[in-house]
């Protein structure tokens, strides 16, 4: 039997244990909460079963150097359904205190100041260098001349080359500054009739077209707040040309996905989160693995260089937060420490938007773990030129719509062969009518 004696030292040391645990949990309900918001999954439309893993960790750091901080996020919000939870919580005055910000929503939260001006932030923190990010990246996230958010990470476009297709025909890979002249002596060569039946059938390029060349040339389609089209200069008209040039080739067949996948084209536009995704077991055994492929630069115009579109996904800080020096420690957190950027090659398909990660050998051996022997990692000097003189995707609202309309009017002028630059002129005057609306 326990006597009385024991008995007090038992009910003591249990009343001691509960005053500890109530106490415990009176101080986590009583922390400081920020609300943060975020979508699930991959924001470039591949497979990510990962996409809360290095966001779990950057709050793992952040409270830990934060006590009596805790950050609360809603999970499982599918990037489709992000804008209109977003607004919602925008229209409810429950904006998160720090949140994502989607490329075509970016514009409406600046316009509708929902996100905070950072200029004061950054330029007053002796722990930040805005120098650190590629400046690319870093643009994305700034409007008239003020910044609104940083970017989280970057995907930029490369060139996917059937290197199997290339060495069949007498070619080897192209050297990373080559140009608009060599891709149509290569595709020149290539798009033929493989098999007699009187119709090509295998081709030089598949889904590249007239805005990939003006980009490469030196060309703006729009002004990044969404109000001019340039659609009508020189660079861009250049490239309306030679897109039509190549297609010119096909002799009126119709190049598809198919004829890529079953390695009968040379090369094709493709994101660094494809390249990462299809470059690693199981889906490049699912996708490309009857062929030997790689990744390199857009080939240049005569007025530009081998530069291509970059998307970046930004996180900014809500203009309406009560504790925005809190959101400011967990923004950089997020995305300007190193260690939780490196994280983005373990457990993203996109790359860090910082220089030192990016142009790191860590990165790159973070990479070939997850690749064949046999293959070649990209480049990280490579990588970084490409993100850091790559022309930033623009960002206003209604730039689909704008771009569409653009595409289906050329689509006229090689239809009906149309004199380019009369045309382009017209077409312009018609874009800038649309934006102005």
């Amino acid at each position: 039997m326990v006597s009385g004696k024991k008995w007090q030292v038992i009910v003591w040391a249990f009343l001691a244990a509960f005053f500890l645990l109530a106490v415990g949990l009176g101080r986590r309900s009583g922390d400081t909460v920020l609300e943060f918001g975020m979508f699930a999954g991959s924001n470039w439309g591949v497979a990510n079963a990962d996409s809360c893993v290095i966001i779990d960790k950057a709050i793992e750091k952040f409270e830990k150097a934060h006590p009596g901080v805790r950050i609360h996020y809603y999970s499982g919000i599918p990037k489709e359904d992000y804008s209109e939870w977003l607004a919602r919580k925008i229209l409810n005055g429950e904006t998160p205190d720090v949140f994502m910000a989607l490329s075509n929503d970016f514009d409406k939260l600046v316009s509708l100041e929902a996100l905070a001006n950072l200029d004061a932030w950054m330029s007053q923190d002796p722990d930040f260098d805005g120098e650190a990010f590629f400046q690319t990246a870093l643009a994305s996230g700034r409007r008239n001349g003020q910044q609104y958010a940083l970017p989280y990470e970057t995907v930029p476009t490369l060139m996917f080359v059937n290197k199997t297709l290339l060495n069949q025909e007498g070619f080897g890979v192209p050297d990373s500054d080559w140009d608009w002249e060599q891709l149509l002596r290569i595709c020149k060569r290539i798009t033929k009739d493989t098999d007699g039946d009187g119709r090509v059938d295998q081709f030089g390029v598949y889904n590249y077209g007239w805005a990939e060349a003006a980009y490469s040339n030196g060309g703006r389609l729009f002004d990044e707040n969404g109000t001019q089209c340039y659609i009508h200069s020189e660079q861009v008209a250049q490239a309306v040309r030679y897109a039509n040039e190549l297609s010119d080739l096909n002799q009126g067949q119709k190049v598809m996905q198919e004829d890529f996948d079953g390695g009968h084209v040379a090369f094709m536009p493709l994101s660094f989160a494809e390249y990462r995704t299809y470059k690693t077991y199981p889906y490049k055994i699912k996708k490309y693995s009857a062929f030997q492929w790689d990744c390199i630069t857009f080939p240049a115009g005569p007025q530009g260089d081998n530069i291509s579109q970059v998307d970046s996904l930004l996180i900014g800080i809500s203009s309406h937060s009560h504790k925005k020096r809190l959101a400011w420690e967990f923004l950089k957190t997020l995305t300007y420490d190193e260690e939780i950027q490196m994280e983005i090659f373990r457990h993203s398909q996109g790359v860090s938007a910082l220089r030192a990660v990016t142009g790191s050998g860590r990165m790159e051996e973070i990479l070939r773990r997850d690749m064949e022997a046999s293959d070649r990692v990209i480049d990280r000097k490579l990588l970084s030129a490409v993100i850091e003189n790559g022309m930033d995707m623009p960002r206003f609202a209604r730039y689909g719509e704008a771009l569409a309309l653009a595409e289906g009017e050329i689509l006229k002028i090689y239809e009906e062969e149309k004199n380019v630059d009369s045309s382009l002129k017209i077409v312009q005057r018609a874009i800038n009518h649309f934006l102005t609306q």
